[in-house]
């Protein structure tokens, strides 16, 4: 399920295109059928998704969709920092500064890329 969260995050599936069957994602990824059809369901429960039947399924046609992925996304990534940061016995000021750090950084470098 989170590799088909990935692609249309990434924007590797847009919104409203046809993705692939569950049959041909289960051979791909090497996954079980049933595996894919559940992980489909689940999509589809979140609204990711939109299954039509005997027509296949197709990313769901939500502007916001990208920004809900990439806003889970951040989500777990700051999770798992603060996470490491615990495992590292920072303190939560230490590890404020490193992700500030971090993000200056960042912006830096997409600063220079698009200038």
């Amino acid at each position: 399920m989170e590799q088909i969260r990935q692609r249309i995050a990434v924007g590797d599936w847009a919104q409203g295109q046809e993705i692939p069957s569950i049959r041909q994602l289960a051979v791909t990824l090497r996954v079980s059928v049933i595996t894919v059809k559940r992980a489909y369901l689940e999509l589809e429960r979140e609204g990711i998704i939109v299954t039509q039947q005997g027509k296949g399924s197709i990313v769901a046609p939500d502007s916001r969709l990208g920004t809900k992925l990439y806003d889970e996304e951040l989500a777990k990534h700051i999770e798992r920092v603060a996470q490491l940061g615990e495992l590292l016995g920072l303190t939560p000021k230490e590890l404020a500064s490193r992700v500030e750090k971090a993000t200056r950084e960042a912006a830096d470098r997409l600063t220079k890329e698009y200038s």
